[in-house]
Protein backbone atom coordinates (compact mmCIF):
# COMPACT_ATOMS: atom_id res chain seq x y z
CA UNK A 1 0.00 0.00 0.00
CA UNK A 2 1.41 3.16 -1.49
CA UNK A 3 1.44 5.89 1.93
CA UNK A 4 0.93 9.40 0.60
CA UNK A 5 2.49 12.60 1.76
CA UNK A 6 0.24 15.58 1.90
CA UNK A 7 1.51 16.44 -1.39
CA UNK A 8 0.78 20.14 -3.29
CA UNK A 9 1.25 21.66 -6.78
CA UNK A 10 2.48 24.88 -6.30
CA UNK A 11 1.59 26.67 -9.76
CA UNK A 12 -2.01 24.47 -11.34
CA UNK A 13 -0.51 24.85 -14.67
CA UNK A 14 0.10 20.93 -15.29
CA UNK A 15 -1.60 18.23 -15.54
CA UNK A 16 -1.13 14.41 -14.84
CA UNK A 17 -2.54 11.94 -17.51
CA UNK A 18 -3.61 8.51 -15.81
CA UNK A 19 -5.86 6.29 -18.68
CA UNK A 20 -8.76 8.73 -19.87
CA UNK A 21 -8.78 10.97 -17.11
CA UNK A 22 -6.42 14.09 -16.16
CA UNK A 23 -5.57 14.77 -12.18
CA UNK A 24 -4.87 18.13 -11.16
CA UNK A 25 -3.08 19.34 -7.50
CA UNK A 26 -4.43 22.29 -6.92
CA UNK A 27 -2.62 24.60 -4.40
CA UNK A 28 -5.06 25.13 -0.92
CA UNK A 29 -7.92 23.91 -2.96
CA UNK A 30 -10.75 21.30 -2.25
CA UNK A 31 -10.15 19.66 -5.80
CA UNK A 32 -6.57 19.26 -4.91
CA UNK A 33 -7.28 16.87 -2.02
CA UNK A 34 -9.86 14.97 -3.90
CA UNK A 35 -7.10 14.69 -7.00
CA UNK A 36 -4.59 13.72 -4.77
CA UNK A 37 -6.76 11.05 -2.93
CA UNK A 38 -7.46 9.28 -6.22
CA UNK A 39 -3.71 9.55 -7.32
CA UNK A 40 -3.29 7.48 -4.27
CA UNK A 41 -6.00 4.98 -4.99
CA UNK A 42 -4.23 4.55 -8.47
CA UNK A 43 -1.24 3.42 -6.37
CA UNK A 44 0.76 6.05 -8.34
CA UNK A 45 3.88 5.93 -6.77
CA UNK A 46 5.50 8.94 -5.61
CA UNK A 47 2.13 10.43 -6.42
CA UNK A 48 2.18 14.06 -7.05
CA UNK A 49 6.10 14.53 -7.35
CA UNK A 50 5.14 12.41 -10.84
CA UNK A 51 3.19 15.41 -11.97
CA UNK A 52 5.40 15.99 -14.71
CA UNK A 53 3.38 15.39 -17.67
CA UNK A 54 1.28 17.74 -19.65
CA UNK A 55 -1.92 16.40 -21.56
CA UNK A 56 0.65 16.17 -24.43
CA UNK A 57 2.80 13.66 -22.96
CA UNK A 58 5.67 15.97 -23.03
CA UNK A 59 7.78 15.82 -19.76
CA UNK A 60 8.85 19.47 -17.96
CA UNK A 61 11.85 20.44 -15.88
CA UNK A 62 10.58 21.44 -12.27
CA UNK A 63 12.07 21.03 -9.03
CA UNK A 64 10.96 19.31 -6.35
CA UNK A 65 11.24 20.51 -2.99
CA UNK A 66 10.23 17.98 0.29
CA UNK A 67 9.89 20.33 3.13
CA UNK A 68 8.79 20.61 6.46
CA UNK A 69 7.79 24.50 6.97
CA UNK A 70 4.53 25.25 7.21
CA UNK A 71 2.65 24.91 4.00
CA UNK A 72 0.80 28.25 4.59
CA UNK A 73 3.61 30.16 4.69
CA UNK A 74 5.79 27.71 2.01
CA UNK A 75 3.31 28.13 -0.55
CA UNK A 76 3.85 31.44 -0.93
CA UNK A 77 7.19 32.00 -1.08
CA UNK A 78 7.76 28.92 -3.38
CA UNK A 79 4.92 30.41 -5.11
CA UNK A 80 6.89 33.95 -5.48
CA UNK A 81 10.19 32.04 -6.21
CA UNK A 82 8.63 30.79 -9.37
CA UNK A 83 8.11 33.84 -10.76
CA UNK A 84 11.12 34.98 -9.63
CA UNK A 85 13.16 32.10 -11.14
CA UNK A 86 11.10 31.31 -13.71
CA UNK A 87 10.99 27.52 -13.29
CA UNK A 88 8.17 25.09 -12.21
CA UNK A 89 7.96 24.09 -8.21
CA UNK A 90 6.28 20.54 -6.80
CA UNK A 91 6.06 20.50 -3.17
CA UNK A 92 5.94 17.36 -0.96
CA UNK A 93 4.79 18.11 2.96
CA UNK A 94 4.18 16.05 5.59
CA UNK A 95 1.88 15.85 8.35
CA UNK A 96 2.24 18.37 11.20
CA UNK A 97 2.29 15.85 13.94
CA UNK A 98 5.66 13.69 12.50
CA UNK A 99 6.96 16.90 10.59
CA UNK A 100 10.53 16.33 9.04
CA UNK A 101 10.97 12.85 11.06
CA UNK A 102 8.62 11.43 8.18
CA UNK A 103 10.31 13.28 5.45
CA UNK A 104 13.99 12.20 6.51
CA UNK A 105 12.74 8.52 6.50
CA UNK A 106 11.63 9.34 3.09
CA UNK A 107 14.90 10.84 1.98
CA UNK A 108 17.03 8.16 3.23
CA UNK A 109 14.40 5.52 1.88
CA UNK A 110 14.87 7.32 -1.53
CA UNK A 111 18.78 7.64 -1.53
CA UNK A 112 19.53 4.89 -4.10
CA UNK A 113 17.31 7.03 -6.09
CA UNK A 114 16.42 10.57 -5.65
CA UNK A 115 12.71 12.00 -6.20
CA UNK A 116 13.72 15.27 -4.13
CA UNK A 117 15.89 18.16 -5.27
CA UNK A 118 15.65 20.05 -2.60
CA UNK A 119 15.57 19.65 1.26
CA UNK A 120 13.64 22.96 3.00
CA UNK A 121 13.88 21.91 6.06
CA UNK A 122 12.19 23.66 9.36
CA UNK A 123 14.86 23.04 11.58
CA UNK A 124 18.47 21.86 11.46
CA UNK A 125 18.85 18.39 12.94
CA UNK A 126 17.40 15.80 10.74
CA UNK A 127 19.58 18.00 7.75
CA UNK A 128 22.33 17.04 10.38
CA UNK A 129 21.10 13.70 10.53
CA UNK A 130 20.47 13.23 6.52
CA UNK A 131 24.08 14.57 5.99
CA UNK A 132 25.46 11.86 7.84
CA UNK A 133 23.63 9.38 5.84
CA UNK A 134 25.22 10.82 2.55
CA UNK A 135 21.91 11.93 1.69
CA UNK A 136 22.83 15.37 0.75
CA UNK A 137 25.15 16.84 -1.88
CA UNK A 138 27.52 19.88 -1.77
CA UNK A 139 26.24 23.29 -1.53
CA UNK A 140 27.65 26.64 -1.05
CA UNK A 141 26.82 30.45 -1.08
CA UNK A 142 28.32 33.78 -1.66
CA UNK A 143 29.56 35.84 0.85
CA UNK A 144 27.45 38.45 -0.26
CA UNK A 145 24.45 36.50 0.80
CA UNK A 146 25.82 37.90 4.70
CA UNK A 147 25.06 34.58 6.24
CA UNK A 148 27.12 33.75 9.26
CA UNK A 149 29.59 30.54 8.83
CA UNK A 150 28.06 29.38 12.15
CA UNK A 151 25.15 28.50 10.23
CA UNK A 152 26.50 27.03 7.03
CA UNK A 153 27.82 23.62 6.87
CA UNK A 154 29.56 22.01 3.76
CA UNK A 155 25.76 20.21 2.54
CA UNK A 156 23.21 22.93 3.88
CA UNK A 157 22.87 26.72 4.66
CA UNK A 158 20.84 28.20 7.46
CA UNK A 159 17.96 30.76 7.09
CA UNK A 160 15.45 32.47 9.25
CA UNK A 161 15.62 31.43 13.47
CA UNK A 162 11.98 30.50 15.58
CA UNK A 163 12.56 30.54 19.05
CA UNK A 164 11.15 28.09 21.71
CA UNK A 165 8.76 29.83 24.01
CA UNK A 166 6.03 29.88 26.59
CA UNK A 167 2.60 30.56 25.69
CA UNK A 168 0.55 31.95 28.08
CA UNK A 169 -3.00 32.87 28.72
CA UNK A 170 -3.84 36.36 29.49
CA UNK A 171 -6.51 36.16 31.29
CA UNK A 172 -5.73 33.29 33.47
CA UNK A 173 -1.89 33.88 34.47
CA UNK A 174 -1.37 37.35 35.81
CA UNK A 175 1.88 39.26 35.05
CA UNK A 176 3.41 38.59 38.50
CA UNK A 177 2.31 35.01 38.04
CA UNK A 178 4.15 34.82 34.79
CA UNK A 179 6.77 32.23 34.32
CA UNK A 180 10.36 33.22 33.51
CA UNK A 181 12.08 30.31 33.55
CA UNK A 182 11.83 26.94 31.48
CA UNK A 183 11.97 24.66 34.46
CA UNK A 184 8.94 26.76 35.73
CA UNK A 185 6.97 24.30 33.53
CA UNK A 186 7.27 21.98 36.44
CA UNK A 187 6.07 25.04 39.23
CA UNK A 188 3.39 23.15 41.08
CA UNK A 189 1.19 26.78 40.62
CA UNK A 190 0.61 24.89 36.96
CA UNK A 191 -0.02 21.96 38.17
CA UNK A 192 -2.64 20.05 35.52
CA UNK A 193 -2.38 23.77 33.21
CA UNK A 194 0.62 23.07 31.36
CA UNK A 195 0.76 21.73 27.38
CA UNK A 196 3.55 20.51 25.33
CA UNK A 197 3.72 19.09 22.13
CA UNK A 198 4.91 15.43 21.77
CA UNK A 199 8.52 15.57 22.50
CA UNK A 200 9.29 12.95 19.80
CA UNK A 201 9.14 15.22 16.52
CA UNK A 202 9.85 18.46 15.44
CA UNK A 203 11.18 21.12 17.13
CA UNK A 204 10.26 20.02 20.62
CA UNK A 205 12.21 16.49 20.11
CA UNK A 206 15.39 18.88 19.01
CA UNK A 207 14.65 21.06 21.99
CA UNK A 208 14.30 18.08 24.23
CA UNK A 209 17.62 16.11 22.76
CA UNK A 210 19.35 19.69 23.10
CA UNK A 211 18.25 19.61 27.17
CA UNK A 212 19.86 16.25 27.54
CA UNK A 213 23.00 17.48 25.99
CA UNK A 214 22.92 20.95 27.86
CA UNK A 215 22.19 19.52 31.25
CA UNK A 216 23.02 15.76 31.38
CA UNK A 217 21.08 12.60 32.24
CA UNK A 218 20.42 13.39 35.38
CA UNK A 219 19.09 17.28 35.08
CA UNK A 220 17.23 16.07 32.18
CA UNK A 221 15.31 13.30 33.69
CA UNK A 222 14.26 15.11 37.07
CA UNK A 223 12.78 17.74 34.46
CA UNK A 224 10.82 15.14 32.98
CA UNK A 225 9.90 13.52 36.08
CA UNK A 226 8.72 16.69 37.33
CA UNK A 227 6.81 17.66 34.08
CA UNK A 228 5.32 14.25 34.65
CA UNK A 229 4.30 15.11 38.18
CA UNK A 230 2.62 18.26 37.87
CA UNK A 231 0.28 16.45 35.21
CA UNK A 232 1.42 18.45 31.89
CA UNK A 233 -0.69 17.55 28.82
CA UNK A 234 0.78 16.10 26.06
CA UNK A 235 -0.65 17.34 22.33
CA UNK A 236 0.44 16.02 18.69
CA UNK A 237 1.83 19.56 17.75
CA UNK A 238 3.01 22.87 18.92
CA UNK A 239 -0.12 24.48 17.13
CA UNK A 240 -2.54 22.33 19.68
CA UNK A 241 -0.42 23.87 22.63
CA UNK A 242 -0.83 27.51 21.29
CA UNK A 243 -5.00 26.84 20.89
CA UNK A 244 -5.34 24.68 23.98
CA UNK A 245 -3.34 27.99 25.69
CA UNK A 246 -5.42 30.45 23.51
CA UNK A 247 -8.41 29.00 24.25
CA UNK A 248 -7.92 28.91 27.97
CA UNK A 249 -7.82 25.16 28.52
CA UNK A 250 -4.59 25.29 29.71
CA UNK A 251 -2.86 28.35 31.62
CA UNK A 252 1.08 28.02 30.37
CA UNK A 253 2.05 25.54 27.49
CA UNK A 254 5.82 25.71 25.60
CA UNK A 255 5.69 26.02 22.04
CA UNK A 256 7.50 28.16 19.07
CA UNK A 257 7.36 32.07 18.25
CA UNK A 258 5.56 31.63 15.18
CA UNK A 259 2.60 29.62 16.30
CA UNK A 260 2.45 32.40 19.65
CA UNK A 261 2.54 35.42 17.42
CA UNK A 262 -0.35 33.99 14.96
CA UNK A 263 -2.37 33.39 18.08
CA UNK A 264 -1.01 36.82 18.77
CA UNK A 265 -2.17 38.62 15.60
CA UNK A 266 -5.46 37.21 15.63
CA UNK A 267 -6.28 39.00 18.88
CA UNK A 268 -6.35 35.84 21.35
CA UNK A 269 -5.99 36.38 24.63
CA UNK A 270 -2.17 34.80 24.35
CA UNK A 271 1.24 35.99 25.20
CA UNK A 272 4.79 34.86 24.99
CA UNK A 273 7.64 34.60 27.09
CA UNK A 274 11.26 34.09 26.26
CA UNK A 275 12.27 31.86 29.07
CA UNK A 276 15.56 31.77 31.10
CA UNK A 277 16.85 35.80 29.71
CA UNK A 278 18.86 36.11 32.85
CA UNK A 279 21.02 33.05 32.22
CA UNK A 280 21.09 30.81 29.01
CA UNK A 281 18.50 32.30 27.07
CA UNK A 282 15.71 30.80 24.67
CA UNK A 283 16.67 27.56 22.73
CA UNK A 284 16.43 28.88 18.75
CA UNK A 285 16.15 26.54 16.24
CA UNK A 286 16.34 27.70 12.49
CA UNK A 287 15.72 26.54 9.14
CA UNK A 288 17.90 24.69 6.76
CA UNK A 289 18.39 24.52 3.17
CA UNK A 290 20.36 21.55 0.87
CA UNK A 291 20.95 20.17 -1.98
CA UNK A 292 19.59 16.06 -2.52
CA UNK A 293 22.24 14.56 -3.74
CA UNK A 294 21.69 12.34 -7.12
CA UNK A 295 18.26 14.67 -7.72
CA UNK A 296 16.67 14.95 -10.93
CA UNK A 297 17.06 18.70 -11.35
CA UNK A 298 20.41 19.61 -9.68
CA UNK A 299 20.19 23.04 -11.54
CA UNK A 300 17.06 24.41 -10.59
CA UNK A 301 17.73 23.30 -6.99
CA UNK A 302 20.76 25.26 -6.76
CA UNK A 303 18.72 28.41 -8.31
CA UNK A 304 15.98 27.58 -5.56
CA UNK A 305 18.70 27.77 -2.90
CA UNK A 306 19.62 30.76 -3.36
CA UNK A 307 16.36 31.90 -3.68
CA UNK A 308 15.23 30.50 -0.22
CA UNK A 309 18.20 31.83 1.52
CA UNK A 310 18.28 35.41 0.16
CA UNK A 311 17.94 38.06 2.61
CA UNK A 312 15.46 38.87 0.69
CA UNK A 313 13.51 36.10 0.89
CA UNK A 314 14.00 35.78 4.50
CA UNK A 315 12.90 39.50 5.65
CA UNK A 316 9.85 37.89 3.42
CA UNK A 317 9.66 34.99 5.65
CA UNK A 318 9.53 36.64 8.90
CA UNK A 319 6.95 38.99 7.33
CA UNK A 320 4.92 36.12 6.55
CA UNK A 321 5.36 34.85 10.23
CA UNK A 322 7.40 31.73 9.25
CA UNK A 323 10.05 33.00 11.26
CA UNK A 324 11.08 35.82 13.49
CA UNK A 325 14.42 36.15 13.89
CA UNK A 326 16.97 36.90 11.19
CA UNK A 327 20.56 34.77 11.17
CA UNK A 328 21.98 37.71 10.17
CA UNK A 329 23.24 39.67 12.82
CA UNK A 330 21.84 42.90 11.78
CA UNK A 331 18.61 41.46 9.92
CA UNK A 332 15.21 42.09 11.18
CA UNK A 333 13.28 40.91 13.76
CA UNK A 334 9.48 40.30 13.67
CA UNK A 335 7.60 43.37 15.24
CA UNK A 336 5.58 41.65 17.76
CA UNK A 337 8.96 40.69 19.49
CA UNK A 338 10.27 44.55 19.42
CA UNK A 339 13.68 45.59 21.11
CA UNK A 340 15.74 44.85 22.61
CA UNK A 341 16.42 41.54 20.04
CA UNK A 342 16.04 38.67 22.87
CA UNK A 343 18.96 36.41 24.17
CA UNK A 344 18.95 32.62 22.90
CA UNK A 345 21.21 30.07 22.96
CA UNK A 346 21.98 27.37 19.90
CA UNK A 347 23.92 23.92 20.05
CA UNK A 348 25.99 22.24 17.42
CA UNK A 349 23.81 19.48 16.02
CA UNK A 350 26.23 16.74 15.88
CA UNK A 351 25.77 17.10 20.32
CA UNK A 352 22.02 17.03 19.77
CA UNK A 353 21.99 14.20 17.40
CA UNK A 354 24.11 12.48 20.23
CA UNK A 355 21.66 12.95 22.83
CA UNK A 356 18.67 12.42 20.54
CA UNK A 357 18.32 8.62 21.43
CA UNK A 358 19.41 8.55 24.91
CA UNK A 359 16.71 11.36 25.31
CA UNK A 360 13.79 9.57 23.18
CA UNK A 361 14.71 6.41 25.79
CA UNK A 362 14.27 8.94 28.82
CA UNK A 363 11.36 10.59 27.58
CA UNK A 364 9.49 7.34 26.99
CA UNK A 365 10.72 5.67 30.70
CA UNK A 366 9.52 9.10 32.77
CA UNK A 367 7.17 11.19 30.62
CA UNK A 368 5.06 9.19 28.02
Amino acid sequence: MVKCLLVSKITARHTLKQGASYLVARSGSGNSMHSLSRVCRAGLLSSAITLSLTWTGTAISQTVVYTSADQEYAEVILREAETAAAQTTVAVFDAEASKTVGLERRLVAEKSKPKADLFWNSEFLRTYRLDRQGVLAPTAVYKSFGIPASVITPHSVGVGIRSRVIALHTATVKEADRPKRLEDLADPRFKGKVAIARPLFGTTSTHFAALHAQWGAAKFTAFLQALKKNDVAILPGNGDVRDAVAAGRMAVGLTDTDDAIGAIKRGQPLAMVFPDQDSTGAFGIYMTVALVKGGPNPAGAQKLLEYLVSEKTEARLIELGAVQLSVRPNGPVAKEIGSPRPKLWFMDPAKIDASLEPSVELIRKHLL
